[in-house]
């Protein structure tokens, strides 16, 4: 029971990761129907980037951990606004159905080479900033930094619902999720509010970045595996249902770590990509996606 609780905090907390990126999915594809291919890069960079602010690696200035978030986050938003602006936009007025897809995964490979040239090839270590000493409840060693995770992730998600549903902005970015034609044709540009969401969605993969650099290695690589595995979230749980993309994180965060644990590391990756197959297959929309209905 002890191991088993183990188990289940560390696959909470990956699962919690997942499901801040694949929200990050949901933003984006709220409002433009499109993705960004590049998510799990903007997390790479985002955790880079605050490690050079941490850690002063490069001759920067130097900034508490707790301080260095909100700078990451800003970066995060610029780095969003640029892929939006120079892969998707284009794309939309054209009114490319591929063109997109293209563009983002072009710019995933452009930031992950820049990525490597400046922070260079090998993982480093990320200093944490809480004690790496886990405290002890009922028999499982949790470390502090795993609670901090999850309470983040989750007031990461729960601000951007509070922002939609509270702000003038944030209606204007529901209504344009809700048919983009019409907020337009209210006066609302549209075209700002696709930046604004491809910029907030940049940003909260940001803020996962610095959230999980400290339990893990941070590189240059370290983004692909988790953009990947958020996009199969994003996918399980439902590109139009926040509480999906919860449900979906902690389903292959907790798959993942009892099947490498109780079965091989070299397969705790099968469980979730067998579910997204059945998913595909049986409930294209996702576990509490809708399906869209439209007339011809």
């Amino acid at each position: 029971m002890e191991i088993l609780l183990q188990l289940a905090v560390s696959g909470i907390a990956l699962g919690m990761i997942y499901a801040v990126i694949a929200f990050g999915y949901q933003l984006t594809f709220a409002t433009s129907g499109t993705l960004n291919f590049g998510q799990g890069e903007a997390l790479m960079l985002g955790a880079l980037v605050g490690l050079s602010l941490v850690s002063n690696i490069h001759g920067g200035p130097y900034l508490n951990y707790w301080l260095m978030i909100p700078v990451v986050m800003v970066f995060g938003a610029m780095q969003g606004a640029f892929v939006e602006w120079i892969g998707v936009r284009p794309a939309i007025k054209i009114k490319s159905e591929f063109g997109w897809i293209m563009s983002t995964i072009a710019l995933a490979i452009i930031f992950k080479n820049v990525a490597e040239n400046i922070w260079g090839k090998d993982d480093l270590t990320f200093p944490t900033p809480l004690t790496a000493t886990p405290f002890t409840v009922l028999g499982a060693n949790i470390q502090p930094m795993q609670i901090v995770v999850v309470l983040g992730a989750i007031a990461m998600m729960l601000a951007v619902e509070f922002f939609n549903r509270k702000s003038i902005y944030g209606k204007a970015v529901v209504a344009t999720s809700n048919d983009r034609d019409a907020a337009g044709l209210m006066g609302i540009n549209t075209s700002m509010v696709i930046t604004f969401s491809y910029a907030l969605s940049s940003a909260t993969a940001a803020f996962a970045g610095v959230l999980v650099a400290p339990l893990t290695l941070t590189g240059s690589t370290m983004g692909t595996a988790l953009g990947l595995k958020a996009f199969s979230v994003a996918i399980i749980g439902g590109l139009t249902s926040g509480m999906g993309v919860i449900v979906g994180g902690l389903i292959i965060g907790l798959a993942e770590t009892l099947t490498g644990f109780y079965i091989s590391t070299g397969y705790k990756e099968v469980p979730g990509l067998v579910l997204l197959l059945l998913v595909l297959a049986f409930k294209p929309a996702g576990l509490f996606g809708k399906a869209a209905i439209k007339k011809v």
